[in-house]
């Protein structure tokens, strides 16, 4: 167990999008921790070919037929959601998950799915003690809990920034779909977070240098590149400036249709792009920094999102209802767990 304390042995997992590229990251990360993946998803013959390939128990469901999730969810912990466009699939299977009394927990990137969980199920989920985790990813997830943990015991700050240096950006048919989901809600308009509200741009954004550490160095970046940290940070940090960055090349590799999906580097399957995800907090004059280096943003999703799961069943949150992982979690705590997927430097 990556965290050190074990829950039961077999216990069952709903996965619904099982087999996209981030599910079957998802489902092999639980199965090497101890946990019983319950394979699900809309794609029936798609989710029969993985049943045959892993043994593992197949429950075809869609967002649009309730008993199915329903069923989908019977008998198990908790269910982890990695089926996009998320502007589909959250509403319908945070719904099960509170009919079934489980948590939930979703790897959504996209803006707009990550503001309606919070805004649309605080309440309800907060009123049935229950557990929901969005964003519980590389985006959002991973650059939440690196801000809080160099937040440390500041009760508010002026700016939190995350910028994000991949060597690489070889985006999956489901980051396509979901981006293209996005801009059809937002339109030509890009959103920012700024004087402690979301605000509504039509101009470009600006690109600028960002001085990583090293090896990575200073990098053009996207600035404004807006992620899903920054839905999640304000939700529980008192900062009113919350912007991430993306470096140039990679904004270049998503935007270009002819990009290739990822490819397997190794035995685990992970690609060999390389990242480093740099957050800093400023107050006044003050300023304190996390940066976590790692392998392929699509594979590292699964020690988070199953980290977070582990301690959501054995107990170790802070809070309940609609919580982003800074919230729910001890960040540093979380953060060293998470070795040897991330490395990270000396957390304040």
């Amino acid at each position: 167990m990556g965290s050190g304390q074990q829950v039961a042995v077999s216990v069952a997992v709903s996965v619904f999008g099982a087999y996209g590229h981030t599910g079957r990251f998802v489902v092999r990360e639980l199965v090497e921790r101890g946990f019983v993946p319950v394979l699900s998803g809309r794609d029936g013959a798609r989710l029969e070919a993985l049943a045959d390939e892993t043994g593992l128990d197949a429950r075809p469901a869609t967002v649009d037929d309730p008993d199915s999730l329903d069923r989908a969810l019977a008998g198990t912990a908790a269910v982890v959601n990695c089926a996009g466009p998320f502007a589909s699939t959250t509403a319908p299977v945070i719904e099960a998950a509170l009919r079934a009394g489980i948590p939930y927990l979703d790897v959504a990137a996209e803006l707009e799915a990550n503001i309606d969980t919070f805004a649309h199920f605080a309440d309800r989920a907060r009123a049935a003690d229950a557990v929901v985790v969005p964003a519980m990813a590389f985006f959002g997830g991973l650059g939440d809990l690196l801000a809080t943990a160099a937040m440390g015991d500041w009760d508010e700050a002026d700016e939190v920034h995350i910028a994000y240096g991949l060597s690489s950006w070889h985006p999956t048919a489901g980051t396509r779909l979901s981006g293209a989901v996005s801009r059809e809600r937002r339109g030509e308009r890009r959103l920012r977070y700024t004087g402690g509200r979301w605000e509504y741009r039509t101009d470009a954004p600006p690109t600028l240098e960002w001085r990583f550490p090293q090896p990575t160095g200073i990098r053009p970046v996207i600035g404004e590149f807006t992620m899903a940290d920054v839905v999640t940070v304000p939700t529980h940090l008192s900062v009113p400036e919350v912007t991430t960055y993306m470096t140039a090349n990679a904004v270049q590799d998503i935007a270009a249709p002819a990009t290739p999906a990822p490819a397997a580097a190794d035995d685990s399957g992970r690609s060999d792009q390389t990242f480093v995800v740099d957050a800093v907090v400023r107050r006044g004059d003050a300023e304190r920094r996390a940066v976590a280096h790692g392998q392929d943003i699509y594979a590292v999703t699964a020690p988070l999102v199953v980290e977070a799961l582990e301690r959501v069943l054995t107990g170790r949150t802070r809070t309940v209802g609609v919580a982003a992982a800074g919230e729910m979690f001890d960040a540093p705590d979380f953060l060293r767990a998470l070795a040897p997927h991330v490395t990270l430097t000396p957390l304040p």
